[in-house]
């Protein structure tokens, strides 16, 4: 069979193909042709297929990852990468890409028709392809069909071919990099590759490809860029072999195996050949595919290729290990080849060969070739033990190397050694003291590290022993050397990466030993892991302490604890306890950085008492009394911590600790009071700590409190109670601050106290009493304790504004006049409020008493009104001249000075109010007083309208008096014309018009300096027009300086038509005159008579315009032609139109034409004649020049039913739209559908369309709807209209005709679709089958739900993907449309699972036949537990046993149970035996239970099997017994092991009398029964003979073990007595002894003498 054996392996794997990680397919998308689609499949990951919507010429995917280059067009390239969704590059080319493929992991290779790019997609540099080489001449005209670049990228061949002569012929271009040239070569595929030749120290590069030519095909392999070094390759050439049926067949691809050194060679008639790279020689050919493989790759280990053909099928072939070393071996010719193959890869076949071949060379001395051979055995199996045994004992040849460093170099040149050749190589050169050459193996990899290699090195050189450690996975070993080598922070990781777990806390012990600092950073970096400490943290801790390393200890638990979590309270107490007690500043600091809460408080409070931290111990403790004790001594707390301490306390703790400071020493604590007091003053309450400082009667501190609050606070006790304590400790400046600043203090009761207390200073109390007016009870305690000084203090220096005030109440206490006038003289008089003083003064009728002050002021330069005002009041009262103060004096106030004179003397309160326009005042004194001539005499000169206003308003009793005066006095007195007009337009506003017509005819009528004013005319008119029109008239004739346009525009205004008429006669105004009688007095025929007599055309236009008005049309356009006046044509045409006028009209318009060319014009004379039926003069018009609107004039004649006039207008246009439009009214069907042909547009055809269909004329109808059905816009009113009418078969006889044209659309097929579903519903399926791609699907679904069409409808929702819908309308319309295959075809493809369920409901109510076959194909869909309950609920289990026995395999409870029922209820004890003991998910004891009490034998049997499987040995036995199964019971009783059970059952059957099933148990359960128990059972109830074999066999048993105890015993002694004497014979000191505290005599002390009474433990770790 061998000799059968095919030298390869060819595999089918599954299609562009780059490797064989990947196939990359463009597949067309029949649906979507211009979308074609993408299909990647993942061959090394279960073929998993990836498809992408890709609208790309040409893609391919990167060898291994998930990067796709895209190419469209020649010239876009685009490179994505998939897994990360972006884009990585892009690019478009400046010529055709016409081959492209990935050439290294990182770059793609290009080739255009003039040259060949490379570009590097991860080089964020490279941002275009770079140009590599130019494309030689030889593949001009070539197809190129690959293109290979060698591993260094120095080397690039493109191989193209082409027909001629009657074959295919390969080009091939081998372009060199470095040199930069090229050459052409015939060549059809090319390969680079590397092979490494006997005894060189490199790797030879060559290039092979092959030819078919003419005469033959060739094979060539030669050398490229040779290595001096190596030795030269001879170039080969072989030949190719071609069947003689295979007349055209020629190379497609070859493939280079760097792991076997073959060449894999592909012809394009799916032939493979095999051929050896070194020496080209053929291995194999053969046929592998039938279609042509046009694409192959290696595969990803280079051991085969990898290749796709046109079917589509993805081949493998690759060297099958296990035959082709025998294949070869059949030709002795290839012996030689078979050997190298075998030795190049380490295959199988020749080692029966080798080892003869070993066995020869070694017997004839021949050892260095025998260890050439050795190192090169196949798989090595020549490398054993026992060859280095046999090189070791063999002498020097010569002055050489022995044979044994011989044989260790040559397996280093091959490679790599094996174990124990390291081993033995390793002892070797260390012992030589070179342990330079084992590091440099090391990094060569040249040995194979073991834990034997480590321990050679180690008493050489610790770090190359852990080094070999590390490489062979000797993790203990690892870990020791690296704690000895003080590499801690290497430790952890390594673990990790091993999974290697030792003993932390020894480690640590183990390492703080010799150095503690890396033992604490190690126990850091254990405790901080970010899975969880790997470390005891209380067991590292003890390390610590046990070698009082608290530093370290408090280091790492520092570090340990930072998460600071509950569990972890105890540890955070032990971290503070131990530093309070040795380095109390730590625990201190550690305290301060709050990094812990979950310690025992009340325990560390005391430590930190104790060790005087105050602060820390106030911190964590809640006891009343401590935190007392403590406070107290403030002069050893922080005053700002404190402060804050305070602020965590609650208002009565607070009150009670700050009353324990002042109790026990209140001079110490004062201070710390004050300032906890002030802190927290809000919160406490000012009036508690108030009552707090004045129980211990202290004033300053309660000064040094309030005043840090006083400022800040609103409370009137808190200020005053400040000022009480300021007056108490002498700090008059600050009560003197408070009394002036602060504004929340009982000013009444402050000035009390300040009374009371007599201060020597009086400035509190002056500003008290100023700030809030008590200057009467100032003035008063000043006087009657004789402080004038103060008086003057106060009226200098704190408020001279006060003085009047001072000044009255010295008045009010009888002061005597000089004391007063000196205090006033002693007052700059700048600075005192005169009026205020004046005031005061007058009030108490001793105004006197300030003449001299208010002389001197004046004498001063002091200019203030008060003084004037002031003066005034004494001149009036001294009638000292006081007319003339008031006129030439123009400094006073004249409202006070005449408000104060009013009562005295109202002239010189006139004077007063005169002078300061103080016009109501004035007013007022004189109306008092009959002052009207004064009154109207002030009005006119005041000119004010807003004072005329006031006083000629009708609620003025005086008006009538005053407008006597102004009327006889005022105004004939005045001269001022302005003036007058104000008086004029006043009485006009104020509505007086017999009152302004008596003062206009007294100023204009009679003569005057204004009777030739026009304006005071104009005003008379327009007063006259409104308050007496009679006298109008008459002014209209006596005047004539008036406006006469204003005043006739206001004649109209009121209603005096006539007046106004002959106002403009008056003027000659003939339009206006004429305006008038037709507009207001409304006389057409008196304004027709008035234009008669001035004949003016201007005059008639306006009559022309009233007569159109008035509708009298006829006159109008009379008026018109006699003005000739076309200008108002517009509405002549429309007024003449609308009446029926044509024949009047055409005259008009005549005319107009005549002076204007307008379009309305000539657009109304046309509609005008087409109106008149003068179609014959309409056509002349239409043919002569015009610039008539044609298009609207037919529109217009459409419009009012002129069919033959619209013709004749829209034929003079050409508008064949409108004029097939107006051909369908005049029943010219055929005219009309040939006007809609030429027009083109939808709205025609739609007319026409529907003229059409309703005359009945389908023919020309068709011919219509064909044009509009093309529009989609317009189909569905077509289609309303047909259904409208009832035309069905018309309408869908027009849609299937629509069909075949080219704009049909989706909407056509749709419509028909519903047309048919509704008028013939047997066609509707066909119709679907045929255009189902073209119908919009849901809109025809609705249709078919409407029409009750179920199968059509699920059809539709099948090709719509609706498979949801389409399995409920199956279960829905089952009658109708129920089909099983095709039900259960659509089911499978639901999203909504619960339609499973219901398609199972369906299916047991209407087929439960075919529920077995249903459940098949839902089964890796569905729920099994819910279908489980689905079926019990409805007690139909029995339908699904075939499907639950099919599911069981998923052994689900639900599943098992109701299996279980059904075999119970079947009675099928096999196959529920074999249900419950394969599937255990079930409820044992339940069952069990069941079954034990079934009257068959057998469901005991099992229940007792249940039981048994559960452990209930003793039930399971109980139920064997019952129904006399002991042999159940007795494989029970031993699978137990449970020795009681085993006596009882045993015991049970010498009771019974069973004396075989006694022999059984003593046979089964063997090793669970004692012997005592037997010998007993047997004694006593005579069972000697059966007992026998079990005691003989039991005692042999103990005889033996009884003898190998004895043994072991011995050699054990002769083992101590051997090591004591060894230990006798060894120095103490100066051995080689390793221990693990080794190290200078000195340090060395007792061995357990320590000072911390606790011994050292061994670790089992040992330094080296």
């Amino acid at each position: 069979m061998a000799g059968n054996a095919l030298p390869i392996r060819f595999t089918e794997l599954l299609q562009t193909l780059e490797s064989d990680h990947y196939v990359c397919i463009r597949q067309d998308n029949a649906a979507n042709p211009a979308n074609p689609d993408v299909i990647i499949i993942d061959l090394r990951n279960n073929n998993e297929i990836i498809k992408r919507p890709i609208k790309a010429d040409s893609a391919i995917m990167h060898w291994t990852r998930q990067v796709i280059a895209l190419k469209a067009q020649s010239r876009t390239l685009q490179i994505f990468d998939l897994g990360q969704r972006q884009k990585l590059k892009s690019n478009v080319m400046t010529e055709d890409v016409v081959y492209w493929k990935w050439v290294s992991p990182e770059s793609l290779g290009m080739v255009t028709d003039t040259a060949v790019f490379h570009w590097n997609v991860y080089d964020s540099s490279a941002i275009a392809p770079i140009k590599v080489f130019d494309r030689n001449a030889n593949l001009s005209g070539c197809q190129i069909i690959n293109y290979r670049v060698n591993e260094d990228e120095k080397w690039m061949a493109v191989v193209g071919i082409t027909q001629r002569e009657g074959r295919v012929v390969g080009a091939m271009q081998l372009y060199s990099k470095e040199r930069g040239i090229s050459q052409a070569i015939e060549a059809h595929a090319a390969a680079f590759g590397t092979l490494r030749l006997e005894g060189a120290p490199a790797d030879t590069r060559v290039f092979t490809f092959s030819v078919r030519t003419a005469q033959g095909g060739k094979l060539h392999v030669v050398e490229i860029d040779h290595n001096p070094a190596n030795p030269v390759f001879s170039k080969k050439a072989v030949d190719v072999f071609f069947p003689a049926e295979a007349v055209n067949d020629f190379p497609v691809a070859m493939q280079v195996s760097q792991k076997y050194s073959v060449i894999y060679m592909v012809t394009k008639y799916g032939f493979i050949h095999l051929y050896d790279l070194e020496t080209a020689t053929m291995i194999f050919m053969n046929r592998i595919s039938s279609d042509t493989i046009f694409t192959t790759a290696t595969d990803s280990d280079s051991s085969g290729i990898v290749g796709v053909n046109r079917k589509g099928q993805v081949l493998s072939v690759s060297v099958d290990e296990n035959t082709i070393v025998n294949y070869l071996l059949q030709n002795p010719a290839n012996g030689t080849l078979a050997l190298k193959l075998a030795s190049r890869a380490g295959l199988p076949g020749a080692d029966n060969l080798y080892a003869q071949q070993f066995e020869q060379l070694f017997a004839s001395g021949q050892y260095q070739e025998a260890a050439k051979l050795a190192a090169n055995s196949p798989r090595g199996f020549l490398r054993t033990p026992q060859t280095t045994q046999r090189f070791q004992g063999l002498p020097a040849q010569g002055s050489g190397l022995t044979p044994h460093l011989q044989y260790f170099g040559i397996l280093l040149d091959k490679g790599s050694l094996n174990r124990q050749e390291s081993i033995e190589l390793g002892r070797l050169v260390l012992g030589q003291n070179r342990k330079h050459l084992i590091e440099k193996w090391l990094g060569e990899n040249k040995l194979e590290c073991s834990e034997e290699l480590g321990d050679a090195a180690q008493p050489y050189d610790a770090q190359l022993a852990l080094q070999v450690y590390s490489k062979a996975n000797i993790p203990n070993k690892v870990v020791a050397g690296l704690a000895a080598t003080g590499q801690t922070e290497k430790i952890l990781p390594y673990c990790q990466q091993t999974g290697y777990q030792p003993d932390y806390a020894q480690l640590i012990r183990h390492i703080v030993t010799t150095n503690p600092e890396k033992g604490s950073d190690f126990a850091i970096q254990l405790a901080n892991h970010e899975g969880g400490p790997l470390v005891d943290i209380e067991r590292v801790v003890d390390v610590f302490q046990s070698q009082n390393m608290y530093q370290q200890a408090t280091a790492f638990l520092l570090d340990a604890l930072k998460n600071n979590l509950p569990e972890q309270g105890h540890l955070q107490t032990r971290l503070l306890e131990m530093n309070l007690i040795n380095a109390p500043q730590v625990a201190d600091a550690i305290l301060g950085n709050q990094m812990f809460t979950y310690y025992d408080k009340a325990r560390i409070s005391m430590l930190c008492e104790n060790a005087q931290l105050y602060s820390r111990a106030l911190e964590n403790t809640e006891d009343t009394t401590a935190i007392k004790r403590i406070l107290v001594r403030t002069d050893k707390l922080d005053i700002n911590w404190l402060v804050e301490y305070f602020g965590r306390m609650s208002l009565d703790q607070s009150l009670d600790c700050l009353n324990e400071m002042l109790k026990v020493n209140i001079r110490q604590n004062l201070a710390a009071v004050v300032q906890i007091a002030t802190k927290y003053s809000e919160l406490l309450g000012p009036t508690r700590l108030i009552d707090l400082f004045e129980r211990y009667r202290t004033a300053e501190g309660l000064y040094h409190y309030l005043g840090s609050i006083v400022n800040l606070s609103e409370d009137p006790e808190v200020v005053f109670k400040y000022v009480e304590a300021a007056t108490a400790t002498s700090n008059i400046t600050e009560v003197e601050r408070i009394c002036r600043d602060n504004n929340f203090y009982n000013a009444e009761k402050v000035k009390n106290f300040l009374k009371e207390a007599r201060l020597t200073e009086q400035l509190p109390l002056i500003i008290v009493c100023d700030r809030f007016n008590f200057i009467h009870d100032l003035v008063l305690y000043l006087y009657q304790n004789q402080q004038f000084k103060s008086i003057e203090v106060y009226v200098q220096r704190v408020n001279p504004a006060r003085t009047p005030f001072v000044i009255g109440g010295l008045l009010d206490v009888d002061c005597e006049e000089s004391i007063i006038k000196n205090l006033l003289s002693s007052v700059d008089p700048s600075t005192i409020p005169i009026d205020d003083l004046v005031s005061e003064v007058e009030s108490r009728n001793r105004l006197k008493i300030l003449l001299p002050f208010l002389e001197a002021t004046l004498s001063s330069g002091n200019q203030q009104q008060a003084v004037y005002n002031a003066l005034a009041k004494i001149y009036i009262d001294s009638n000292n001249n006081p007319e003339k103060f008031l006129k030439e004096n123009d400094l006073y106030d004249p409202l006070v000075v005449g408000k104060y004179c009013e009562k005295r003397d109202p002239n010189l309160a006139y004077i007063a109010y005169r002078k300061g326009q103080n016009d109501l005042e004035l007013i007022n004194i004189t109306n008092e007083n009959g002052m009207y001539k004064a009154q109207a005499r002030y009005l006119l000169e005041r000119a004010d309208p807003e004072i005329w206003g006031f006083v000629l308003n009708g609620n003025n009793i005086h008006r009538r008096s005053l407008v006597d005066q102004v009327i006889s006095t005022a105004v004939p007195e005045s001269t001022e014309p302005e003036k007058v007009s104000v008086a004029v337009k006043a009485f006009l506003e104020a509505d007086l018009p017999a009152e302004l017509i008596e003062l206009l005819e007294k100023i204009i009528l009679e003569p005057s300096p204004f009777s030739d004013n026009g304006s005071l005319q104009n005003l008379l008119m327009l007063t006259a027009a409104k308050a007496d029109k009679g006298r109008l008239m008459d002014y209209i004739h006596q005047l004539s300086a008036y406006n006469g346009e204003e005043i006739a525009n206001m004649c109209i205004t009121v209603g005096l038509f006539e007046e106004a008429f002959e106002i403009y006669k008056k003027s000659e105004n003939h339009a206006a005159a004429t305006n008038v009688l037709v507009e207001h007095v409304v006389s057409i025929d008196r304004a027709q008579d008035y234009a008669e007599r001035v004949e003016l055309p201007e005059v008639w236009s306006k009559v022309a315009k009233a007569q159109l008005d008035g509708l009298r049309i006829g006159d109008a356009i009379e008026s018109y032609i006699r003005a000739d006046d076309p200008q108002n044509h517009g509405e002549v045409i429309e007024v003449a139109t609308h009446a029926g006028k044509d024949e009047e009209l055409v005259k008009y318009l005549k005319m107009a034409r005549k002076t204007l060319r307008e379009p309305p014009i000539d657009t109304a004379l046309a509609f005008s004649y087409a109106r008149l039926d003068q179609l014959s003069e309409l056509e002349d018009f239409l043919h002569a020049s015009n610039v008539a609107d044609i298009e609207s004039s037919g529109d217009k004649a459409y419009e009012e039913g002129y069919h033959q006039a619209a013709k004749i207008f829209f034929t003079s246009i050409s508008n064949w739209a409108k004029l097939a439009t107006t051909l369908v009214h005049l029943e010219d069907y055929q005219a009309a559908v040939e006007c809609a042909r030429k027009a083109n547009s939808v709205k025609v055809w739609k007319q026409v369309n529907e003229a059409c269909v309703a005359k009945k004329e389908f023919r020309l109808a068709q011919i219509c709807g064909l044009n509009l059905i093309v529009h989609a816009e317009e189909l569905q009113d077509l289609v309303r209209q047909y259904e409208r009418n009832g035309y069905f078969d018309e309408l869908i006889s027009l849609l299937e005709a629509g069909l075949g044209l080219e704009r049909a659309h989706m909407g056509m097929f749709t419509e028909l679709g519903i047309a048919l579903s509704k008028f013939h519903p047997e066609r509707t399926m066909e119709h679907l089958k045929l255009f189902w791609s073209r119908i919009n699907i849901p809109k025809m679904i609705r249709a078919c739900e409407e029409a009750h069409l179920w199968p059509e409808l699920i059809f539709l929702y099948c090709h719509y993907d609706e498979w949801d819908n389409a399995a409920l309308a199956m279960i829905e319309r089952a009658a109708d449309a129920w089909e099983h295959h095709s039900f259960k075809d659509i089911v499978v493809k639901v999203a909504n699972l619960e339609i499973y369920y219901k398609s199972l409901s369906f299916y047991r109510e209407q087929q439960p036949s075919l529920l077995t076959d249903l459940l098949q194909a839902l089964t890796p869909r569905i729920d099994v537990n819910r279908v489980v309950k689905l079926f019990q609920k409805s007690d139909n289990l029995p339908l699904i046993k075939p499907f639950l026995l099919n599911v069981q395999a998923q052994n689900k409870r639900t599943v098992n149970d109701a299996i279980n029922d059904l075999l119970i209820e079947e009675e099928d004890y096999k196959t529920l035996r074999d249900s419950v003991e394969n599937y255990d998910n079930y409820d044992a004891v339940a069952l069990a239970s069941r079954l034990e009490k079934h009257e068959l034998v057998f469901f005991r049997q099992i229940a007792a099997s249940i039981y048994r499987k559960n452990k209930r040995w003793e039930k399971s036995i109980s139920l064997s017994k019952q129904d006399k199964l002991f042999k159940d019971a007795i494989e029970t009783a031993a699978i137990s092991s449970k020795s009681d059970v085993v006596e009882d059952l045993l015991r049970y059957f010498v009771d019974i009398g069973s004396r075989e099933c006694y022999v059984g148990m003593l046979y089964s359960c063997y090793d669970l029964i004692r012997l005592h128990t037997v010998m007993e059972l047997s004694w006593r109830h005579g069972l000697n003979d059966f007992s026998m074999p079990f005691m003989i066999n039991y005692m042999s048993q103990q005889a033996s073990t009884i003898d190998t105890l004895k043994k072991d015993n011995e050699e054990r002694k002769a083992r101590e007595v051997k090591t004591q004497k060894e230990e006798d014979n060894t120095p103490i000191l100066g051995g080689s002894r390793l221990m693990l505290t080794q190290g200078g005599s000195g340090s060395m002390g007792t061995p357990y003498s320590q000072t911390n009474g606790i011994t050292p433990q061994p670790t089992g770790y040992r330094p080296f």
